[in-house]
């Protein structure tokens, strides 16, 4: 597999980029080295650029979060995230997954993500015997993100009452400040171990594209998207029907190495059923 040093070896080929956040662009912490030039010149070169996340939070959240680290948000055309696209299925009720939800939800996750449910017609409730489904917006600041074991009780008694989970975040894990830490995707496993009834909105999901493109307005030949993760980031762009590029930064960096052999990004690829054009050393302009 061609390991590219800079995102300038795509400029000729490709004219839209759709870019994950967490793992691309920043650690969680601060935006990896080379990321606002980077974004800058290709905003200069007339690229469009979409940042999608399975950030389970509003995306007016998001912009603030990065403009929090100094990323101006004229560095993209817009920003689509999991919790966006599930507060709008939530608002409609036009799937028929979202349209049998009842009004109660009992939400497993910190406070920060209930911009996921701000202004809807949703009552949060205390204990999985009052709600109707399951919010699973990730790991909590009590039994922290370090493993799912300590929520395990929890889901037992979620599946026990039967209540379907909306999981807004289909990661497994993420990288924060090199610390590997579990997401909500973690949970939506354990639930399916319990017979739980799941729905997981974000990457891989065709669906979550839809508005992507749309915004790019770039033919999808022209489309690559960039990021950390096999089963989310590039079978995305496989069921989206775009060219992946698989980013060593995040997770990547964390499972392969800071320097991985080509045969290691080949039979990884193999392994996850996907197919990247190439890989990129880091979102950076030069090398």
């Amino acid at each position: 597999m061609r390991m590219m040093e800079s995102v300038a070896e795509l400029a000729e080929s490709h004219d839209g980029y759709v870019l994950d956040i967490w793992g691309v662009i920043h650690d969680g912490q601060q935006p990896y080295p080379g990321v606002p030039e980077a974004l800058a010149e290709m905003r200069a070169r007339g690229k469009r650029i979409v940042l999608l996340s399975n950030a389970p939070r509003r995306a007016w959240t998001v912009e603030k979060q990065l403009a929090g680290m100094g990323l101006d948000k004229g560095l993209w055309d817009g920003i689509v995230t999991s919790g966006e696209v599930s507060w709008t299925l939530l608002r409609d009720r036009t799937h028929p997954w979202f349209a049998k939800l009842g009004r109660r939800a009992f939400h497993l996750g910190p406070e920060r993500d209930l911009s996921v449910v701000e202004d809807l017609d949703i009552s949060l409730v205390a204990t999985p015997a009052e709600a109707d489904w399951l919010l699973n917006t990730g790991p909590d600041p009590l039994n922290g993100a370090r493993s799912a074991d300590p929520y395990q009780p929890l889901l037992e008694d979620c599946a026990r009452h039967k209540l379907p989970m909306l999981c807004v975040n289909p990661d497994r894990a993420v990288m924060v400040g090199g610390e590997r830490l579990i997401c909500a995707g973690a949970f939506a496993d354990r639930y399916l171990e319990l017979g739980g009834d799941v729905m997981e909105i974000g990457k891989p999901d065709a669906m979550v594209y839809e508005t992507v493109l749309a915004t790019l307005g770039v033919p999808a030949s022209r489309v690559a998207a960039i990021g950390d993760t096999p089963h989310t980031d590039l079978l995305g762009a496989k069921n989206a029907g775009i060219d992946a590029v698989w980013a060593m930064t995040g997770l990547a960096a964390d499972n392969l190495g800071p320097d991985p052999s080509d045969a290691l990004l080949e039979a990884e690829a193999a392994r996850q059923h996907v197919s990247p054009i190439a890989a990129l050393r880091s979102l950076r302009w030069a090398a």
